[in-house]
């Protein structure tokens, strides 16, 4: 018996040692490749999103309306800068965020149509915890800035948007980040560019390379 509890302690005391010398990485890193959980993005990659196929990014003058400026076609692209063992917060470098002016239309009054979005002050830092959230800031003393150029009966009108940042989701079903009635204020720009812009947009898959990536 005293041989045997003796074994006993000397394996307990093996595991421990063993599990004092896995390396804290052996947890996985915030954000992956392939699966939850699977290979560690690298610091310096290039993630990419386009919408949600099917979806649309809405610009609207209010919370629960319809009224604004619409498009199917825009994509984001975010450097990679820092990816810590999870749970934690992964970072980012938002690089692009660009909108497809051929595919926006908008329903405003007087508007015949949508000649262009530009998203300024760019690069962005980004934020992604390990509970999905996401927050964007803009480079300390600037704003996230939104340039709407319109095309209307009297020529092109050209509004302008700030907002001191952004608070998204990101989702493992489908690799997605969601954005949901984000609101910006105008800065400048005419009658018909509404006091108040809503931003919702679904980004989905975000690809590493073309392979999706979750959150850990």
């Amino acid at each position: 018996m005293r041989k045997r509890s003796l074994l006993a302690l000397a394996g307990t005391a093996t595991a421990l040692a063993l599990a004092a010398a896995t390396p804290a990485s052996a947890a996985g890193a915030v954000l992956t490749t392939g699966s939850a959980g699977g290979t560690a993005v690298a610091v310096g990659d290039t993630l990419t999103a386009p919408l949600a196929s099917g979806t649309s990014a809405t610009f609207y003058s209010s919370a629960t309306g319809t009224s604004g400026v619409k498009c199917t076609g825009s994509q984001f692209t975010a450097k990679v800068t820092g990816n810590p063992t999870a749970p934690g917060t992964a970072t980012e470098s938002v690089t692009a965020h660009t909108f497809d002016s051929s595919t926006c239309t908008s329903n405003v009054t007087g508007v015949l149509g949508v000649n262009g979005i530009t998203i300024d002050n760019l690069p962005y830092a980004a934020t992604v915890a390990s509970d999905g959230t996401l927050s964007v800031t803009p480079p300390s003393g600037s704003v996230i800035q939104a340039t709407v150029k319109l095309r209307t009966l009297l020529g092109s009108v050209t509004c302008v948007y700030r907002a001191p940042g952004l608070t998204g989701k990101a989702g493992n079903a489908d690799s997605s980040i969601t954005f949901t009635n984000q609101q910006f204020t105008k800065f400048s720009g005419s009658s018909l560019c509404f006091a108040n812009g809503f931003f919702t947009a679904k980004y989905a898959p975000v690809t590493d390379g073309g392979v999706r990536v979750y959150v850990n």
